[in-house]
């Protein structure tokens, strides 16, 4: 089932469900496939308040920035962030979205459009999870309460209908519901409520339907014409929802839509104030550790609950240390001389344990180890046939420190047998074998002497001198990058500082989670104005959040 056909047929499971009336159109289908989902309205309109209730057909939208305004898609919630919204909507903290949702493409953010597809078991799920989850709501009088927000008199108490779905649905759709949608809602649940008897009927109903909305899926972004052709100004609403799904991986609270609300969106001034604000919420260290685990990969370990969680909040304390306690510069990631341990990471490292099961600041020392490169989290990606790969090592600097692009393998390239040798069983002699190949050499003579610059350290961060199982295979550590001698995870972090390669790397990375999608030709601008701001900056990683945000180009869209 194609994008378009797929978003059609959700929207017609919802109209089934629900008897409200969704449109889909195939003249909104854009070239990729991608679709605009509209709400039908009894006044004749289609936007369903997407816009604000602006114009759609003049250049409302005053000028455009000269420069660096770039694609914007529909975006699907991914499943971290359905899983974030719900909790934040209704209460829930099961993450049940993450079990029953299609499983995300990592590229390496889970929120690329571009490879997004709507499909009939993401249209099942979504049906399934908006029933458990309005049952399950409604059955915890605390959430209940919560989501309600107003007692009912009894089950045709029409005041407290009207409240809860004109508070929940500005909450849930991201924007103020216009008043003839609050009456179709409400005239759903009053069927319901009439059939049964039961005031808590109506609301489940309503729930139902305003999970499975299409604009509650979908991050629908449309604004108002410029006087640029095919370039479009945000409305407060859709400018919250960037910011909130930006900064804190979920759905814009009260606060920022009553900023919204209040047009209090509309400046590169409005927009920084309020995001000053949202970056002391605890969400904005969570959603900041994620974008890091995202783009280093090491949101997934390959190492027991126990291990996988120390290690993870070694990197995170580590993070929120750098850009949160001490506002220091984002480099300090990279050449702290010390760490947060416990027992157990530093067992698994070798390093002499600080006698706590918390974890505790410790300083390196003399152990030649230095910042997040020398961290379990980091060194535990990118293995391969049970063993640490200084081809996937190598890649992965490559592409994701560096922002180069590796080309795949040729297709008649086995990539899943180990390297070999006739005459040793030694991985740099393997791997030297491996480089001789026809095909093989150009790529792999990028990634491999990177890769084997981190050798001494094995798929759980531990130092080790020789290669696993092979005792006389003495490991040098030495690598290099493009000419560059280095060894160790140390000195490969002083190597890219001093090429000023990792900064603006993260810069580029940084604006792919923002935006939902690999940058184009007109997003360079918007990307290197950032990189010069970061570097102007002192490299403090809460200022180029800040910087981002505040862009003109922020507050635009340019339409596929």
């Amino acid at each position: 089932m194609g994008r378009a056909t797929a978003i059609c047929h959700h929207a017609l499971v919802v109209a089934t469900t629900t008897a409200l009336v969704i449109g889909c159109s195939d003249d909104k289908t854009a070239t990729d496939g991608s679709v605009t989902a509209t709400v039908a309205t009894t006044d004749g309109g289609t936007d369903g308040g997407l816009t604000d209730g602006a114009p759609t057909t003049t250049d409302g939208g005053g000028p455009a920035p000269a420069s660096g305004v770039g694609i914007s898609g529909v975006r699907r919630l991914s499943r971290d962030e359905y899983d974030n919204t719900v909790r934040d909507l209704l209460g829930d903290k099961t993450r049940s979205g993450s079990q029953l949702l299609p499983e995300d493409v990592y590229e390496p953010f889970d929120n690329d459009f571009t490879v997004q597809i709507a499909s009939t078991p993401l249209i099942d799920a979504l049906e399934s999870l908006a029933g458990k989850l309005a049952k399950e709501t409604l059955a915890d009088p605390a959430r209940k309460a919560m989501v309600i927000g107003c007692t009912p008199t009894g089950p045709e108490d029409q005041t407290c209908l009207d409240t809860f779905i004109t508070t929940f649905g500005r909450r849930a759709l991201r924007r103020p519901l216009a008043t003839d949608e609050v009456a179709r809602y409400a005239g759903l649940a009053t069927t319901f409520i009439t059939q049964t008897g039961e005031f808590d009927q109506g609301v489940e109903i309503v729930l139902r339907a305003m999970l499975q909305a299409p604009e509650f899926v979908y991050r629908v972004e449309r604004g108002v014409p410029t006087d640029e052709p095919g370039v479009f100004r945000l409305g407060d609403h859709e400018i919250a929802t960037r910011l909130s799904y930006f900064l804190w991986g979920t759905t814009p609270d009260d606060t920022l839509l009553d900023r919204a609300d209040a047009g209090m969106l509309g400046t590169s001034d409005d927009i920084r104030a309020a995001a000053e604000l949202m970056l002391a919420d605890e969400r904005a260290r969570a959603r900041i550790d994620r974008f890091h685990a995202m783009w280093l990969g090491y949101f997934a370990l390959p190492h027991a609950a126990e291990l996988t969680g120390a290690m993870r909040i070694e990197t995170r304390l580590l993070l929120e240390q750098v850009v949160f306690t001490d506002k220091a510069s984002w480099y300090d990631l990279f050449t702290s001389g010390g760490t947060w341990l416990n027992d157990l990471l530093a067992a698994t490292y070798g390093l002499p344990a600080p006698g706590s099961s918390e974890h505790v600041w410790v300083d390196y020392g003399d152990s030649g180890r230095q910042g997040l490169l020398s961290h379990g989290s980091f060194l535990s990606v990118a293995g391969k046939f049970g063993d640490t790969s200084p081809t996937q090592r190598g890649k992965l600097i490559r592409t994701r420190l560096m922002c180069q692009n590796i080309p795949p393998p040729p297709p008649d390239v086995n990539v899943d047998i180990p390297p070999s040798s006739p005459d040793s069983n030694c991985k740099v002699d393997r791997y030297l074998a491996h480089r001789s190949q026809a095909g093989c050499v150009d790529c792999h003579n990028l990634m491999d002497p990177v890769g084997f610059g981190l050798e001494n350290f094995d798929q759980k961060g531990a130092f080790r001198t020789h290669d696993l199982n092979e005792p006389t295979c003495l490991i040098d550590g030495d690598g290099t990058v493009d000419g560059s001698m280095f060894n160790g995870p140390a000195e490969l972090a002083e190597l890219l500082i001093g090429a000023e390669v990792l900064d603006a790397c993260a810069v580029t990375q940084l604006y792919r989670l923002a935006m939902g999608h690999r940058e184009a030709a007109e997003d360079v601008p918007y990307i290197m104005d950032l990189q010069d701001q970061f570097r102007e900056g002192d490299h403090r990683f809460d200022q180029l959040l800040l910087g981002l945000v505040a862009a003109d180009a922020f507050m635009f869209r340019r339409e596929e």
